[in-house]
């Protein structure tokens, strides 16, 4: 990369930083920094553009409508920092665009065409599997008061985005709901592997709360 990308990429660590330390969901600027380093990792191994990777996973979150309804439509905290930052039009629809194939939607979700939207939304899948995807999907569940598990609210499967969106079932469910079908829609194999062994981490976390709730152990 340029010096100038870099400048680029330094000053979009401060602005997503500014606007979403205060999270507490599990969309904070710490997760938007581990997506970006693992879209590099896979950028690399795939031949993607790694400036175009970063900058799109840096700021992927910035609009995001579970926290921004007011500006997802148009990106608009996006496009003002590419714009502050002499980001050319033609780049910032590039990034634009790879950042809006990166949210999960039920059925309705997008699969990326190019080499960069498959990196930064498996990098973000990633990051919703394995320890992190536990400690991530209970944060949200707790910043927005839903209760960790109720037997008697069963999962629901083959929702479509307006479904998706409108669902606040238990937090438990969310596994089955998303995070167990994330494995299969990865593209790339790098993240396919990964994926495997966060995703049977998972499994024996729910197998132990299981237990435990009932009082087995």
């Amino acid at each position: 990369m340029t010096d100038e990308q870099t400048a680029v990429l330094t000053n979009a660590a401060s602005f997503i930083t500014a606007l979403l330390s205060a999270d507490a969901g599990g969309h904070d600027h710490f997760h938007a920094f581990r997506v970006e380093k693992t879209a590099a990792m896979l950028a690399k191994e795939t031949g993607a553009d790694e400036f175009t990777v970063r900058l799109a996973a840096v700021l992927h979150d910035a609009d995001d409508r579970k926290l921004f309804p007011e500006t997802a439509g148009n990106q608009t905290h996006a496009r003002y920092f590419l714009a502050e930052n002499g980001v050319s039009p033609e780049k910032t629809e590039e990034i634009l665009a790879v950042i809006r194939e990166v949210s999960f939607r039920g059925t309705d979700s997008v699969t990326p065409e190019t080499a960069e939207g498959k990196c930064v939304q498996d990098a973000d899948r990633l990051d919703a599997l394995g320890a992190l995807g536990i400690a991530r999907a209970f944060a949200y569940g707790g910043a927005h008061n839903r209760p960790l598990y109720d037997p008697a609210v069963p999962p629901v499967q083959n929702m479509d985005e307006k479904a998706y969106r409108a669902n606040v079932s238990p937090t438990v469910n969310h596994f089955y709901e998303k995070l167990f079908l994330l494995k299969d829609a990865l593209q790339t194999e790098t993240a396919r592997r990964l994926a495997e062994e966060r995703e049977r981490f998972m499994r024996a976390f729910l197998e132990e709360f299981y237990a435990e709730w009932v009082g087995e152990r």
